[in-house]
């Protein structure tokens, strides 16, 4: 009704309509849009927020300019916690927000999320709140366990993956939080790429459905192996 309702605009102006969540349509609506979007071009313009554009049909793809935007750095999702923590008040330490910056991964929404369940659940923000709210393992404990692979100490490192892994976190909480501690790891670069070659390809493993100690395990055998290729090469 909006695309059909005919009002006076300046030239070259038109209306506009933005879809957020439009990778959530069904193909039968998006279909439906489609053809929309062929009678009223002339006056209204389309604007599609998605978080996945391949689940956006073809035919409205091709008929869009696409415009991706990446993650956010960690030192703007920072900027801006440090704007709402002294706004609102919020009691913090630089370690917890920093606790947030980590668990965001780029998103801000989820930064604000996370904070202000910390703020709600403990009325204080430090790095053991945060982790408890977000539920995930805590990176100390994770670089641990690649501290001892980088010293090809298998037997520690297996020890402190089996410490999370009994804590009740599931194989893809510590292979997420493993990759995104070791993208930060002081190592070799050539080191580096052979671990997070090795990570990508147990996470793409237990996405399948093979999520046991064992593959996490065997993760960590490849990853010491990883480091010994490497330095040969």
């Amino acid at each position: 009704m909006f695309a059909q309702k005919k009002v006076t605009l300046p030239l070259g102006r038109h209306k506009i309509i933005l879809l957020d969540e439009a990778d959530s349509m069904t193909s039968g609506a998006q279909q439906a849009l489609r053809r929309t979007m062929e009678i009223y071009s002339n006056t209204t313009r389309f604007a599609l927020a998605c978080n996945t554009s391949a689940k956006i049909i073809e035919p409205i793809q091709s008929r869009c300019a696409i415009v991706r935007f990446s993650r956010l750095s960690d030192r703007d999702i920072l900027d801006r916690l440090l704007k709402v923590v002294q706004t609102e008040n919020v009691p913090y330490v630089p370690e917890g927000l920093e606790a947030v910056v980590f668990t965001a991964d780029g998103d801000m929404r989820q930064a604000l999320n996370n904070l202000q369940a910390t703020y709600s659940g403990f009325h204080f923000v430090n790095q053991d709140n945060v982790f408890k709210v977000c539920d995930q393992p805590h990176p100390l404990h994770v670089i641990n366990i690649i501290r001892h692979t980088v010293g090809g100490n298998i037997d520690d490192a297996y020890a402190g993956l089996k410490q999370l892994y009994d804590l009740g976190y599931s194989a893809s909480d510590i292979i997420t939080t493993l990759f995104r501690v070791v993208k930060n790891y002081e190592m070799p670069e050539f080191v580096k790429l052979e671990y997070l070659k090795e990570i990508g390809f147990a996470h793409m493993r237990i996405a399948d459905g093979v999520g046991s100690i064992l593959q996490l395990s065997g993760l960590l055998a490849k990853l010491c192996m990883a480091r010994d290729k490497a330095i040969t090469v």
